[in-house]
């Protein structure tokens, strides 16, 4: 079913929501957003897919996502969680990785492959570098050489893991040494 002229102006309203763990880019532009329905006058269920399973940003998002539509006359909003299909990097929009650039996060790197399990990869976390080696995972088109994260502040491409997991789980702490600066990177999923 197609949504409503109402749906759209409140998913354009709680998509321009800033994500709490990166406010410089949106739900939408994160692409968390799922869908959001108008159960009746004054009633509206939206469903999200976090990031991780366990995001802990999931309550931050409702309570942001129910306050903007109460302000916009929904007195009973209802905000799901929806897993599956689970969310991929390549859900954040080109505008979402501009301004994560912009705000020295290194975007995560295009996905050319995919793991065994899915999009999230082959063990109880989200892998920091894509699979390697031979494997049951699709490789459409030549197999890519590794592919390198470029430093948001120069540009450089070399630069270097400092740790696996930073201000967030969703992202890894690097370095630069071209120009020594540290920066976070968005893992991919």
């Amino acid at each position: 079913m197609a949504p409503t002229g109402l749906e759209k102006e409140l998913l354009r309203l709680v998509g321009a929501v800033p994500d709490p763990e990166l406010p410089v880019i949106s739900l939408s532009e994160l692409g968390v957003l799922r869908s959001i329905r108008v159960l009746g006058p004054g009633r509206v269920q939206v469903e999200l897919t976090p990031t991780w399973t366990g995001c802990p940003a999931l309550d931050a998002m409702a309570a942001d996502i129910t306050e903007v539509l109460r302000a916009h006359g929904m007195a009973e909003v209802a905000v799901r969680t929806v897993l599956s299909p689970a969310w991929s990097t390549e859900a954040i929009s080109p505008e979402g990785r501009r301004k994560l650039a912009e705000a020295g996060v290194a975007p995560p790197r295009p996905q050319t492959r995919q793991s065994p399990r899915g999009s999230q990869g082959g063990g109880s976390g989200p892998a920091s570098e894509p699979p390697t080696g031979p494997g049951p995972w699709p490789v459409p088109g030549p197999v890519p050489l590794d592919l390198a994260i470029h430093c948001p502040h120069c540009g450089s491409t070399d630069t270097r893991l400092l740790s696996r997991f930073s201000s967030t789980a969703c992202k890894a702490l690097r370095r630069c040494e071209s120009c020594r600066e540290p920066f976070d990177h968005f893992k991919e999923v």
